[in-house]
Order: structure tokens, then C-alpha cells, then sequence
């Protein structure tokens, strides 16, 4: 009776991973003499985001769409020059959209009149410093960017942090499987297999701010604030 519930718990336990991590146990070819038990385990710590990623362009509107590509263009030439005044790196400004569409006016019964052209360009740029990406996208307002969005926050290097919950994972499998050990009146023999599933370090989605080119008494603060770094581990043990 004693051997069914045992084999019984470390099935369920098996097939019970934690409600935040479905994933497989490891696959082995070694056959055991004692009591199989896959568990599933969970490391996190957390992190100060030390990247800012934001969406910075002109949207311009004229008559002909000559004349509103021209505009859109000398604008963002003012605002790449203030990018790199700031210090931004060529490798952290990246263009990601360019757009010249038609505009209409429509009235009742009348087929639609063309009124004129708007031209938009925007770029991501990467602020490695964060206590400064609000003075200069207050720069960037100044110069004539009217459409800002975001931030995304990031962590630049996160493996170290990966490493960490890496750390955290492992010894929470461990007491796990020592929790059933002792439960079931057995011990630990041997570690059998580790699977990882994946770092997973959630980026915030970013917020949308729009930006008009108009002088304003405060100024733009990016707040950091912290971010979740979590890993997840399938560990197998041997019991007997």
C-alpha cells in the first residue's frame, strides 16, 4: 500500500507542474532503481532598467507632397542634429517609419477634394542614460519633433540577473524535492536531469506621448523604476 501512494505522489507531482511554468520534464535514458520525481521550479529577482527606447519624428503638412517631404526632412534634420549634440551613437538611432499620405476633404454629395499631403518620419533612439532622456526629448521638442512616443524600458545586459534567478531556481528545486523526500519518508539520491525554459524579462509595453513643439514650464521625467527578471527550470531527482 506504502509503494502505491509513493508512486502515486511523485506521478502527480510529475504531472503537476507549478501553475506559472508548463513545461516538460527532461527526457533521460539511465534507468533508476528508486523513485522518479519531476518538479518544476522558479527563480526571479529584479532589476533597475538602465535602457530607454523611444519613437521620435515630424509629421509635416503641405499643399504638394513635394513640399511636404521637403519640410519633414529639414525638420528631422534638426532634431538627428540635436540627437547627436546630446551624445546619442550613430548605432542608437534607427529610422522605423516613413509615411507620405494624401489628406481629403468630404462634403455631402460632393466626391472627396484633395486639401494636401502629410509627411512623417520617425526614428527609435536608445537612451543608455535614463536620468537624461527627458531633457532631451524636452531638446528634441524644441527643434521640431511633434510626435514622441514611449518609453520602452530595458535591461541592457540582463544575464548576469538571468544568472542570479538561475541560482534562486536551483535551490528552490532542491527544497522542493527534499520537501517530498521527507514527506514520503524517502531522501534525495541524485539530481537526474535540468531542463531551462527560458529567461523571461517582460518589457513594460510603452505608453504613448504625444508632444507638441511648444514651449512648457516642466520638464519631461523618465521614472525607471524596477523590472522583474524570471527563469524556469524542470529538474528531475531520484528518490529512494
Amino acid at each position: 500500500m506504502k509503494r502505491a501512494l509513493i508512486a502515486a505522489l511523485a506521478l502527480g507531482a510529475a504531472l503537476a507542474p507549478s501553475a506559472a511554468v508548463a513545461q516538460a520534464a527532461p527526457t533521460f535514458s539511465e534507468a533508476i532503481a528508486g523513485t522518479r520525481l519531476d518538479i518544476s521550479a522558479t527563480g526571479e529577482t529584479t532589476r533597475v532598467p538602465d535602457v530607454a527606447t523611444v519613437s521620435a519624428g515630424v509629421v509635416t503638412r503641405a499643399a504638394t507632397a513635394r513640399a511636404a517631404l521637403q519640410q519633414n526632412a529639414a525638420q528631422m534634420d534638426r532634431v538627428r542634429d540635436a540627437l547627436k549634440k546630446a551624445g546619442i551613437a550613430d548605432r542608437d538611432i534607427q529610422t522605423s517609419n516613413i509615411s507620405l499620405n494624401p489628406e481629403y476633404r468630404y462634403a455631402e454629395n460632393q466626391p472627396p477634394r484633395l486639401t494636401g499631403y502629410t509627411a512623417s518620419n520617425q526614428v527609435n533612439v536608445r537612451f543608455r542614460d535614463i536620468a537624461a532622456t527627458g531633457d532631451i526629448l524636452d531638446a528634441l521638442v524644441a527643434v521640431g519633433a511633434n510626435q514622441i512616443n514611449g518609453p520602452s524600458l530595458t535591461i541592457d545586459k540582463p544575464e548576469e540577473a538571468l544568472d542570479e534567478a538561475r541560482t534562486k531556481a536551483l535551490a528552490a528545486g532542491r527544497a522542493r524535492a527534499e520537501l517530498y523526500a521527507r514527506t514520503l519518508g524517502m531522501r534525495v539520491v541524485r539530481l537526474l536531469a535540468v531542463s531551462e525554459s527560458g529567461g523571461n524579462y517582460p518589457v513594460p509595453p510603452p505608453m504613448p506621448v504625444m508632444m507638441e513643439a511648444r514651449a512648457q514650464s516642466a520638464s519631461t521625467k523618465i521614472d525607471p523604476g524596477e523590472q522583474k527578471v524570471q527563469l524556469s527550470l524542470a529538474m528531475t531527482f531520484e528518490l529512494r
